[in-house]
């Protein structure tokens, strides 16, 4: 991954071989099995949002875009068949090419990630970079695979054998090794659910999804956001994976359904367009590291110290933190750990309240992550998650 720029001075200023954003957008996400998207095939919603993105770029010629990079999870044959012939049937040409990549939950972070470095290095001027998931229709073997070589099952590497255990025993790793307790995670829990309602209510989202129609009916506003929660609610669940465990339905991350994507371009070329006015930020840089897989959700504890490393940023020049909800016990650690002011992470509710459609998520937290920041005025914005089979991955934004 290229690293172009570095220090806060430099990171700043405009340079017309930026990577920028023009047009980040998603889908309502919504409960797996239960929500507005359960009938929805993943390309279907992936179909959208790269409609959304050409019918607000209304001067883009479809033809422009030279590549596309989706994320996903759970979809059959990795999704490339699918998502190839959606761009051809919302009206790009042959001439655009595409492929879906799978780094689990940083899936669609990584596609932004590629189509960002394609762009830096000069391999393409403009592409696209997303992902898609139905949890509904694909999260039947709960993401753990049903044919694996047996050596694998039986290794005497135990990191190994731990890249298929249930990521709700690695949060509940998580909680006993660094002592973060139920009722810490039970309120984080119920935190997200406000944060996001209050979001919702004030219409935050509104401009950052497009509708998606089902059946006739258009959908429009996530569903897995709850109005009513409270810590002493939450405090009544039982725990999921350990009887004696800490993480409950309530203070995880939803199973879920969804699609997001950004148009990418590099800023001369979005100039040379006549798009210069529509550029909404810049990416910076990503990084992606690994821990033990048993213990995947302290995956940004690392993550992040490489991230403002590699691009001599201090954390007090970041004014949002994306973390990904994927267990409150992994969520609350990273903060901790990383000393991040609790106002600043996830200020509309993240993962818990929202859900994490496993393949979109990271494209999900850039398009919220924009309008946050010019909302609040903040320069800088850090995006990170954890990944299943041990790793984190963290990238960072600047607004314009």
């Amino acid at each position: 991954m290229a690293f172009s720029q570095k220090g806060l001075k430099n990171i700043l200023q405009r340079h017309p071989n930026d990577v920028v954003f023009l047009s980040v957008l998603r889908t309502p996400i919504t409960r797996a099995y239960k929500g507005g998207l359960k009938d929805a095939y993943p390309e279907q919603m992936l179909a959208a949002v790269l409609k959304g993105i050409l019918d607000r770029t209304p001067s883009l010629d479809p033809a422009s875009v030279q590549d596309v990079a989706v994320g996903t999870v759970l979809s059959e044959l990795g999704g490339s068949k699918a998502a190839r012939m959606v761009i051809n049937h919302i009206g790009h040409p042959n001439s655009t090419t595409l492929y879906t990549i799978n780094r689990a939950c940083a899936s669609s972070l990584q596609a932004i990630t590629n189509i960002a470095d394609s762009i830096a290095v000069g391999r393409i001027n403009v592409g696209i970079g997303g992902g898609m998931e139905s949890m509904t229709r694909n999260f039947g073997s709960n993401a753990i695979p049903t044919a694996l070589w047996p050596a694998l099952k039986e290794s005497p590497v135990k990191d190994a054998r731990d890249c298929i255990i249930s990521m709700g025993l690695t949060s509940e790793n998580v909680s006993k090794r660094y002592g973060i307790n139920r009722a810490d995670q039970d309120a984080f829990g119920a935190s997200s659910h406000v944060k996001a309602f209050k979001a919702q209510e004030e219409g935050r989202f509104d401009a950052e999804i497009v509708p998606v129609v089902i059946e006739g009916a258009v959908l429009s506003k996530d569903d897995g956001i709850r109005h009513d929660v409270t810590t002493e609610a939450m405090a009544q669940l039982r725990p999921v994976f350990k009887p004696d465990g800490a993480s409950t339905a309530g203070n995880s991350s939803q199973i879920s359904d969804g699609a997001a994507a950004a148009l990418m371009m590099r800023r001369s070329t979005a100039e040379a367009l006549g798009l210069g006015n529509r550029i909404t930020g810049k990416w910076v840089a990503s990084k992606v590291v690994g821990v033990a897989p048993d213990e995947m959700g302290i995956g940004p504890v690392v993550a992040i110290p490489a991230l403002l490393s590699a691009t001599g940023i201090h954390s007090d020049d970041v004014g949002i933190w994306e973390i990904n909800e994927a267990f409150a016990s992994q969520a609350l650690y990273s903060i901790r750990k990383l000393g991040l002011d609790p106002e600043r992470v996830n200020p509309n509710g993240g993962g818990i309240a929202l859900g994490h459609p496993l393949g979109a998520t990271g494209a999900r937290q850039l398009a919220s992550l924009l309008p946050e920041l010019r909302r609040q005025g903040h320069e800088l914005g850090v995006i990170s998650m954890c990944i299943g089979t041990g790793m984190g991955m963290a990238s960072l934004i600047a607004r314009e």
